[in-house]
């Protein structure tokens, strides 16, 4: 929940000449916090008669100067007095209401008489009517709720206020004066009288605000369905009706707002455009998208695409966002924007920023991947302007020459500082605390955090936090952009007798021209030669990328054969590597001229081979899919995580030739297969670090013969039986991004040889079936807790996403069923599913009689804690079934916490695996209040 305005915040902020009314409203606040007495209600002269009149003239008064208390002041100023506007609104309704209902008293009759009920003189019951009436918060309208629903949270203050009264006149002499029946209707008169006169009341008094504040007349416009636009047009026109454009910035303002003005650049800013085709300008070629909003809470689960199917549907998402900036929710929370990869979270970063470049909001653009993961947010700030102005200014001195126009900052690129070994999962909570200082210091600012829907699962919510999703296209949408395509380059097209892409070819591709960066790809594709228009049935998004990539290069280097065109794939791809091993979208020259020689030149150096110098690193990234970004990054992060997944595939390909090569060799079943490339690939991440890289697989696959899949995955299992016994001699030793240790590397390589054989595999594939011998389960055992151990949490938390399991029990014996679509079993880890215990006969019973210890079954409290404690200390039990039977004891009527607390204190003493443990028992009904005192409390020292 956010911040809003009582009816005594109202008066303060929008200031009150009625002395009386003042008084009272202080007197009651006073009265609540030092007792009746030492507030000095004695000197109370105010009657409810009297303050009856005074809100509603008040409220009169405040309708009558909404021209003036809108004039003159900030932006933030101007939203906090329509928020207070408002709240006067609200209750000067309901007063009006109360005079005129029909009620078995009068209000002289409230205010007449001293009688003393329960002990409470009724001067001071009054100073507590007043209290329940004018001191609580009050709904205030928002862009992403419809005027349905605030009516209807008025209406639920309305209730609120004439339960307070009832509770009023039953301390009261009238009361005895009222017959049985008067006694039993007033409840159901209060209910339905006053509140349903004030609710109509309010609606008028509503509409006039709206005539006279354009922020009210924006917050009713998305609920209605916008005429098509480009660029968020309607956001600038918004704005514009609510102020005009600001002039006269000083230098160093106009060159930030300059810099955000970027609706004249291409819509893909890319290092090299195709020299045939028209790229659309981003202020024409972008589509104000659909959105889905919700506000988040701890159950949320916006990292699933069905959670989003039962949240609202914006109908105007750029009158939402104009309303947003407009509201307090904008300067108390962050707006967090999730999308799937292409949908155009960077885009809208960009175009609402150039959007706000001439408004009364001052726009600060940051590309997270940009800044140092680990700075503050004051510093990422400071180092995103610096890169613009060209040398280093403070926020403070930023925000003041601003003159008060409101920042909004925009942070681009979330999901980089939730993955890699840095995992910022308290990140949002992080900004939420810095809006909160900087609206104590007098610099309230307005906070956009754009991301991977993904990644949602990975942070914690501060309240009050408000998400958007980003919709696919609508055909409507898909057509209208593919008009604005084709009147950029039917002129150009029609030169070599060809035409630009149709609706009706890119709809028959499904979701893939839903999506805005795929339906520019597909475009992009068609352009070459119309082979969309020619082609029938739809393209896997990875071939769409493959042919895109070779079409392109094709025609870069003149029409140049398959393999150099492979070459060429390979050296992206290992750009792609290069990054994915660093955890970073963005790399150096310096860098790559050290790696792509080591992975592209075979790996070996010729001693005395003179050879002409290759600059790699321009080699690489003069083409079209590269931009520069303190470095060089991918124009889309979906072409790195696609490059890794076709250079995995074709180390695969290569292990597969090899083999069929050396098998006709008479020394074959002496030689090891060779699977060096495929080893230099895999070995320094796991590729279920960035979830989409796994789908490229699995689409690469899809055209890859069941025979050859058959004997890739007998190759792929038998090296993961030797993947960590010592090879003596290796190539492409000098590719090494991050110096990381034996057992981290021999960690990725085996978890990346287990995801290959489950993707290669066309049915489920059993451990038992790839780890053969007397104990397969511990081996199994083995391999999972060295993955867990070594593969970090980024790694670890994808390969559990990315490979399903479940364990079965046949004949007695225990085993794991890999893939197939599988879903886990809820008492153990979904990829280390018998790593409970030490030795496989005690796992299934670990997992038993832990449920059975949250359950309670016939054993006193302290020796279930007992228990636990035991197996905590000896087999260091660390499964989802030890959280819930922590939490399920918890939360047990008559719990004895205290025997608890040194348990949870030992779970959480793990650093790296802190975060995670910390959600588990979350979810298990611990609350967060406790453990943070909990892990406080170790940290203390002497405890």
């Amino acid at each position: 929940m956010i911040e809003t305005p009582s009816y005594a915040d109202a008066l303060r902020i929008l200031g009150c000449k009625d002395g009386r009314l003042v008084k009272v409203i202080g007197l009651a606040s006073a009265a609540e916090r030092t007792g009746w007495a030492l507030a000095g209600g004695p000197r109370l002269t105010m009657n409810l008669r009297d303050l009856r009149d005074g809100v509603i003239a008040y409220g009169e008064d405040v309708v009558r100067r909404m021209p003036e208390l809108k004039t003159g002041v900030d932006r933030f100023t101007r939203t906090q007095r329509l928020a207070a506007a408002h709240a006067a609104v609200v209750v000067a309704a309901y007063f009006e209401a109360l005079g005129e209902a029909q009620l078995p008293f009068t209000l002289d009759q409230l205010d007449r008489g001293e009688r003393i009920s329960h002990g409470v003189p009724t001067a001071e019951r009054f100073a507590g009517l007043v209290a329940a009436l004018l001191l609580e918060r009050l709904p205030t309208p928002e862009p992403h709720v419809p005027y349905a629903e605030t009516r209807q949270a008025v209406e639920r203050a309305y209730l609120r206020m004439s339960d307070a009264l009832g509770a009023y006149v039953r301390g009261l002499a009238v009361w005895d004066e009222l017959s049985t029946d008067d006694r039993l209707l007033l409840p159901r008169l209060l209910e339905e009288g006053p509140p349903a006169h004030a609710l109509r009341i309010y609606d008028e008094d509503y509409r006039s605000l709206a005539l006279e504040s354009h922020e009210f007349g924006v917050r009713s416009l998305v609920t209605e369905t916008p005429p098509p636009a480009t660029a968020l047009s309607r956001v600038a026109w918004l704005l514009a009706e609510l102020a005009p454009p600001r002039v006269g910035d000083r230098p160093l303002i106009h060159q930030v707002r300059m810099a955000a003005n970027a609706l004249d650049r291409p819509l893909l800013l890319a290092g090299k455009h195709p020299e045939d085709v028209s790229l659309p300008l981003l202020g024409e070629g972008y589509l104000s998208p659909r959105c889905r909003v919700a506000e988040l809470t701890r159950d949320s689960l916006p990292a699933l695409r069905s959670w989003w199917d039962d949240q609202r549907l914006l109908a105007d998402t750029e009158a939402f966002l104009a309303g947003h900036l407009t509201s307090l929710r904008a300067t108390q929370a962050p707006l967090l924007v999730l999308g799937e990869p292409g949908s155009g979270k960077t885009k809208l970063a960009e175009v609402l920023g150039a959007r706000l470049a001439r408004s009364e909001f001052l726009p600060i653009r940051v590309e997270l991947r940009a800044v140092r993961a680990r700075a503050g947010v004051v510093e990422q700030v400071e180092q995103a302007v610096a890169e613009v102005l060209g040398e280093e200014v403070s926020y403070a001195d930023l925000v003041a020459a601003g003159d008060g126009a409101m920042p909004v900052i925009l942070l681009d690129g979330f999901d980089e500082l939730v993955q890699g070994e840095l995992s910022r999962y308290d990140y949002l909570e992080r900004l939420r605390e810095f809006q909160a200082r900087e609206a104590a210091q007098g610099r309230p600012v307005a906070v956009i955090v754009t991301g991977r829907t993904v990644v949602a699962d990975r942070v914690r919510f501060p309240a009050g936090l408000l998400a958007l999703q980003l919709q696919p296209f609508g055909d409507d949408q898909v057509r209208q952009w593919l008009d604005i395509w084709d009147q950029a380059n039917r002129a150009l097209l029609a030169r070599r007798d060809l035409k630009p892409l149709p609706a009706e070819a890119a709809l028959a591709h499904g979701e893939m021209a839903r999506h805005p960066l795929l339906l520019l790809l597909l475009a992009l594709y068609d352009a070459g030669g119309n082979a969309l228009q020619r082609e029938h049935g739809p393209l896997q998004r990875a071939r769409l990328y493959e042919v895109l990539l070779r079409d392109y290069t094709e025609r870069e280097t003149g029409g140049a054969h398959r393999v150099e065109i492979d070459q060429e794939l390979v050296l992206l791809g290992a750009a792609a590597l290069s990054m994915l091993a660093r955890g970073s979208q963005v790399i150096t020259d310096e860098a790559l001229q050290r790696d792509l020689p080591a992975l592209c030149h075979g790996g070996e150096e010729e001693p005395g081979e003179e050879e002409e110098r290759i600059d790699w690193a321009r080699k690489a990234t003069e083409r079209f899919f590269f931009v520069r970004r303190k470095g060089h990054a991918f124009l889309h992060s979906t072409f790195g995580e696609f490059l890794v997944a076709w250079l995995t595939m074709y180390a695969l390909r290569d292990l597969d030739r090899r083999s069929r090569l050396a098998g006709d060799e008479p020394l074959v079943l002496a030689q090891a297969v060779d699977d060096d490339l495929l080893y230099a690939v895999t070995s320094h991440s796991c590729l279920a670090e960035r979830g989409p890289t796994v789908g490229f697989i699995l689409e690469l696959l899809d055209q890859v013969p069941s025979e050859v899949r058959a004997r890739c995955v007998d190759l792929l299992a038998g090296l993961l039986r030797r993947s960590l016994y010592e090879r003596p001699r290796r190539h492409f030793t000098g590719f090494r991004p991050v110096r990381h240790t034996m057992t981290r590397r021999l960690a990725a390589y085996s978890a990346n040889l287990t995801l290959l054989v489950v993707a290669a595999s066309e049915e489920p594939v059993r451990v038992s079936a790839i780890l053969p011998g007397p104990d397969p389960m511990e081996r199994w055992s083995s391999l999972t807790h060295l993955w867990k151990g070594q593969l970090g949490q980024e790694g670890w938390t994808g390969l559990v996403a990315a490979l399903s399991a479940h364990r079965v029990w046949e004949g007695g014996q225990e085993d794991v069923v890999l893939g197939g679509g599988t879903e886990p079993t809820g008492m153990g880890d979904v990829v280390v599913a018998v790593a409970t215990g030490h030795a496989p006969r005690h796992r299934r019973l670990l997992d038993l009689l832990l449920r059975a210890l949250g359950e309670g079954r016939a054993l006193p409290y302290a020796d279930r804690v007992g228990i636990l404690e035991e197996l905590l200390r000896t087999v260091a039990v660390r499964s989802p079934a030890m959280h819930q039977a922590l939490g399920a004891m918890w939360n047990e009527e008559g719990a004895d916490r205290a025997g608890l607390r040194p348990l949870l204190q030992a779970l959480l003493a793990d650093p790296a695996g802190r975060m995670e443990t910390w959600e588990q028992l979350v979810k298990a009904g611990i609350p967060e209040t406790a453990l943070w005192e909990i892990h406080q409390n170790a940290l203390m020292p002497g405890d």
